[in-house]
C-alpha cells in the first residue's frame, strides 16, 4: 500500500499532506505500507505506483466548501480518459509539472498502475491561494485527526485485502 502526501508547503494550507506525512513517521503501520511525500510533482505520484500497490491514500488539503479543517475520507472517483477523444485528453493532461493530484490519478488510471482502492484524506483549507508558509490554525489543527483516520484507514484497507501471498 502506498500513502502519499502531496500539496505545495509553500502556499499555506496546501501543505497539510506533506505536514500529516511528517506525522506518520511515529505511527503505528502495517510493514508492507510505503509513506512518502510527492509535494506538487503529480508525475512523481505516477511513479511512485509504477512499483505496483494493492491500495493508495492519498492526503492532500480539499476544497469542498466546508468549514477549514474539515477533515473527509473520500472514495476516489478518478475520470478514465480513454474514454475522451484525443484532442481533450491532451488538454487534460499536457502540463503533468501542475498537476492537481486528480489529473495525476488520471494519469496513473491511464497507464494502468492506479490501484483499485484509492482513498482521499482531504482536509478543507483556510487558504491556498497566497505565497505563505505555515498552516492556518484550522488546519493545523485538524492534522492529529488526519493522522489517525489515515491510520485507521491504512488498516480497514489492508484487512480488507487480506494477508499478502
Amino acid at each position: 500500500m502506498l500513502v502519499a502526501g502531496v500539496g505545495n508547503v509553500l502556499h499555506g494550507d496546501d501543505g497539510f499532506g506533506i505536514e500529516v506525512v511528517k506525522r506518520l513517521g511515529s505511527a503505528e503501520l502495517p510493514p508492507d505500507v510505503t509513506v512518502t511525500e510527492t509535494g506538487i510533482g503529480g508525475i512523481h505520484l505516477v511513479h511512485e505506483l509504477m512499483a505496483g500497490y494493492d491500495a493508495l491514500v492519498v492526503i492532500d488539503a480539499v476544497d469542498r466548501g466546508r468549514a477549514p479543517g474539515t477533515v473527509m475520507v473520500i472514495d476516489a472517483d478518478v475520470i478514465d480518459v480513454g474514454e475522451f477523444p484525443v484532442l481533450e485528453r491532451h488538454d487534460l493532461l499536457a502540463d503533468m509539472h501542475l498537476a492537481t493530484p486528480e489529473r495525476a490519478l488520471m494519469v496513473a488510471k491511464a497507464a494502468g498502475v492506479l490501484p483499485e482502492r484509492t482513498i482521499i484524506v482531504g482536509c478543507q483549507p483556510a487558504e491556498t491561494d497566497t505565497l505563505a508558509i505555515g498552516l492556518s490554525s484550522a488546519v493545523s489543527n485538524a492534522v492529529t485527526h488526519a493522522v489517525t483516520e489515515v491510520v485507521r484507514c491504512v488498516h480497514e484497507l489492508a484487512s480488507a485485502s487480506g494477508p499478502a501471498a
